[in-house]
């Protein structure tokens, strides 16, 4: 009988303590101002320089998820990588060699961090962390506006295959892939609105779409 009376008690000592839980961890990168910030329960808690993407590979934007995390990846990638879930490449928050290049448009597309702060970022972020990087809708602050063509990558496609769906053009998948399937709903599209049939989405296409103004 003692001993219920013991479990008795320690369940209304643990019903009187509130349980520990993990802080909502998420990252937020700022491609105009290179800067990627650690939020801990909404409060933002580290704040670091960055590295990314050039004008012509710029770093991917949107909202994505850390799907994998190693330690020593590859060479020039420095001592942790944290892979990115984007739909259109591989891309992801890493160390560097070249330390010099932190605060430029300097990658391939991926963010750059200093190697003591990519393994203290390293320590707070889990699988499913998520990401959110917002910049230029080009990519590149120097760039007005990309024509965009069968072959181009990057979240721009993605935003031309998401209003081309809206409107009952694109019945493939929203990936950033500027494929076959694209390039046909694009003439389709161009066709119905009077526009030259090039298969391309240029500005007066982006204009058309409601990307640009």
């Amino acid at each position: 009988m003692k001993w219920l009376l013991n479990i008795a008690l320690a369940s209304m000592l643990l019903a009187t303590f509130p349980s520990v839980t993990h802080a909502d961890t998420e990252i937020h990168i700022n491609l105009w101002k290179r800067k990627l910030q650690l939020l801990e329960d909404g409060k933002v808690v580290k704040t670091y320089n960055i590295g990314v993407g050039t004008k012509d590979t710029p770093s991917p934007m949107g909202i994505f998820n850390i799907v994998d995390k190693r330690k020593n990846w590859y060479d020039g990638f420095g001592s942790r990588w944290m892979e990115l879930s984007v739909p259109w490449g591989t891309f992801g928050i890493h160390g560097t060699n070249k330390p010099y290049s932190i605060g430029g448009f300097v990658s391939e597309g991926c963010i750059r961090m200093y190697d003591h702060q990519v393994e203290e970022l390293y320590e707070h972020v889990r699988i499913g962390t998520k990401v959110t990087i917002d910049g230029p809708i080009t990519g590149s602050p120097d760039v007005t506006y990309r024509i965009l063509v069968n072959g181009s990558r990057g979240a721009l496609v993605q935003m031309v295959q998401n209003r081309l769906q809206a409107a009952g053009y694109y019945q493939g998948i929203c990936n950033g892939r500027f494929d076959r399937l694209t390039e046909v709903a694009v003439m389709r599209y161009q066709k119905d609105h009077g526009l030259p049939l090039t298969g391309q989405i240029r500005y007066e296409e982006m204009i058309h779409l409601g990307i640009d103004e």
